[in-house]
């Protein structure tokens, strides 16, 4: 019955071309995986139909194929929502349910449709590490799970099963290196379809824009004036538009957040002798407030952070100025992403300083270029102004 509710999701993309911001790229197929939850919805990953046009299912044993639709994705943590109209679809059919964090060494089932073959395939293995990971897709640090069976191109979306119940969803694995595997746990996924149901689109996860430095050291320490009993990681860097620089300072000391102490290397307890970030206290929370505690105790709201230069840009067109020739457009990681996966390298260093240093100094602000001349008689002579940022009078 686990099977009937696992699914192939088939997607044809078309990405925007960043440099001809006014044309789209070669359509492209792809498959992934997906399963069946409760409220007639399909789970995968939201790398699956990113930048869809159109998207179609298959359950298992069926030969038949089902237009979807695309309810809710989540960039930001790598999962999407889809269900379908079709009656048919759904017979047979029982949603899974999920568990909890599994524990190191748990064996885990993946489930799911990877390259290779049209059939369904379950690759097993064990539980070796949990701590945040790096999300490629979103390129962001959440919650993660390391497991050691295979997830290969295919498997994406698919549920990782420990006695029949979903642990996490199979994302990405790690480059370079066998049977190394990472799969979304039931935390975050929770967080995304609570997202959905309580704001009818994903809101993302929550982030109080600061930067800090480890306390290990025992001079620092003391030079701040912490206790020898006290704890903590020190405020460096705050972002302008947040709450955090309304209520914080930079060189405060964070001892506590939500009650948890905080680690002179910048952990909180996880679970049994278990430490993890404290950024992961921030992840579990919706937007809205958060406490924080160096002598006094704050209150601050925390809420997804807005970047100068966007990161991702997933299903959305992009925006383009075109006068006497002058192609004008804000910047974006995708825009840079167009120069090879090597972009951080052989992109225009001055535009890649300004994506990866650059913070909004006040609300809305962008970062807009002038990607390229269109070359006629009438900007004859500014062949030459490309990639150069406009700046305001």
């Amino acid at each position: 019955m686990t099977f009937n509710s696992i699914i192939k999701v088939y997607t044809v993309a078309a990405s925007p071309n960043w440099f001809m911001p006014w044309q789209t790229k070669q359509q492209r197929e792809s498959t992934g995986s997906g399963f069946i939850i409760e409220g007639r919805r399909i789970i995968t990953n939201a790398h699956c139909v990113a930048d869809q046009a159109h998207v179609m299912i298959r359950k298992h044993g069926d030969p038949t194929k089902y237009t979807a639709r695309v309810v809710a994705v989540g960039h930001e943590c790598d999962l999407a929502l889809l269900t379908t109209d079709s009656e048919e679809f759904w017979e047979g059919t029982r949603p899974l349910t999920f568990g909890g964090i599994p524990e190191l060494q748990d064996p885990v089932a993946v489930v799911g449709y990877p390259t290779g073959g049209d059939n369904i395939s379950v690759s097993v293995g064990v539980v070796s590490r949990v701590e945040p990971q790096q999300y490629v897709h979103g390129a962001t640090s959440l919650l993660a799970i390391q497991i050691d069976a295979a997830i290969n191109p295919g498997n994406s979306g698919g549920p990782a099963l420990i006695n029949h119940e979903v642990v996490g969803v199979a994302f990405q694995s790690l480059e370079g290196a066998e049977n190394i595997g990472f799969i979304i746990p039931v935390p975050i996924i929770n967080h995304f379809l609570r997202d959905v149901e309580k704001n009818s689109g994903v809101y993302g996860f929550p982030a109080l824009g600061i930067s800090c430095q480890a306390m290990e050291n025992t001079q620092l320490r003391s030079f701040y004036g912490m206790k020898t009993n006290e704890t903590g990681v020190l405020i460096c860097k705050i972002r302008p538009l947040t709450d955090s620089a309304q209520k914080l300072k930079e060189h405060d000391v964070i001892l506590e957040i939500d009650g948890q102490v905080v680690g002179n290397d910048g952990t909180v307890v996880f679970r049994n002798r278990e430490r993890i970030s404290f950024d992961y206290v921030l992840s579990r929370k919706f937007a809205g407030q958060s406490r924080l505690q160096d002598v006094q105790l704050y209150s601050v709201e925390a809420q997804p952070l807005k970047h100068l230069v966007p990161i991702q840009q997933y299903d959305l067109l992009p925006r383009y100025f075109i006068y006497a020739g002058l192609v004008f457009t804000p910047l974006s990681q995708p825009y840079l992403h167009e120069y090879g996966d090597d972009w951080y390298n052989t992109s225009p260093r001055r535009l890649c300083d300004r994506a990866l240093m650059g913070e909004q100094q006040i609300e809305d602000q962008e970062a807009v270029i002038l990607s390229q001349v269109l070359q006629d008689s009438t900007n004859a002579g500014y062949e030459a102004l490309c990639n150069m940022q406009a700046r305001c009078p």
